[in-house]
């Protein structure tokens, strides 16, 4: 199975490198993505670095500024539909948050599933043990409310470790998506599952970013904690039955 991990960077230099030589020495048939925003850091050429020792492998789609993160995921899954080779794709952030070793594990249940989502929150999973008591309590506040205002049954609606069949990502609306910030994980996830396709959880350890700067911010927060309303009417009269293909 032919899998392409796609991965938006603004600002990595000090991960891209350690994390893309961990999932290149997967066993699994797989090239990676970098959707770069233009990092003043030199992201972009830690990238370009490795292309000579993977070829064909490490690719890199360098963009004229800082547009965001549904836009470069938008951007990315575009490259990858446009390669009729590719049968999965990964969603995954560059800070090393998201242990590479889990990533087999995911593959190994995509044959039973359309999507397979990286959850903290179901038995086995978890998050960094250093985060002080009243971060864990944000993170798994911020995703029980998404999880309860849109029903979900899913345990973690916000991670950002996700595997996709390719087939019922490319049939997803995607350009009705209006978030912009980490609140389009959610949306993408409630899509996938207001249309009927199969969802399932792989645990995962959360670790936190020990290199560089977090992107979360109070903008971001706010936004998710109004989008989620405006997602839940959006798509209120979505069901199987709304699917094009996949």
């Amino acid at each position: 199975m032919k899998i392409v991990a796609i991965i938006p960077t603004y600002n990595e230099a000090e991960n891209i490198e350690k994390l893309l030589s961990a999932l290149l020495a997967l066993p699994l048939d797989l090239e990676t993505l970098v959707v770069d925003d233009a990092s003043p850091d030199g992201t972009a050429e830690k990238v370009q670095a490795l292309q000579a020792d993977f070829p064909g492998r490490v690719h890199l789609l360098r963009r004229g500024g800082k547009e965001g993160l549904r836009s470069a995921y938008l951007a990315g899954f575009r490259w990858a539909f446009a390669r009729p080779q590719v049968e999965a794709i990964v969603q995954m952030d560059a800070d090393l948050s998201h242990d590479p070793q889990a990533l087999p594990r995911m593959a190994a249940r995509l044959p039973d599933a359309d999507l397979v989502i990286g959850s903290r929150y179901v038995s086995g999973g978890g998050v960094d043990v250093r985060w002080p008591r009243w971060r864990k309590w944000l993170s798994a506040f911020g995703n029980a409310y998404a999880r309860t205002i849109l029903g979900f049954p899913m345990r973690d609606v916000t991670t950002g470790y996700r595997l996709w069949r390719r087939a019922a990502l490319e049939s997803l609306p995607l350009e009705q998506i209006g978030a912009s910030g980490y609140v389009f994980l959610v949306e993408m996830a409630y899509l996938a599952w207001k249309l009927g396709y199969r969802v399932v959880e792989e645990p995962i350890y959360f670790a936190d970013r020990r290199w560089g700067q977090s992107k979360m911010s109070l903008r971001i927060q706010f936004e998710a904690a109004v989008r989620v309303w405006q997602v839940k009417w959006q798509y209120r009269n979505l069901s199987p039955a709304s699917r094009r293909n996949g």
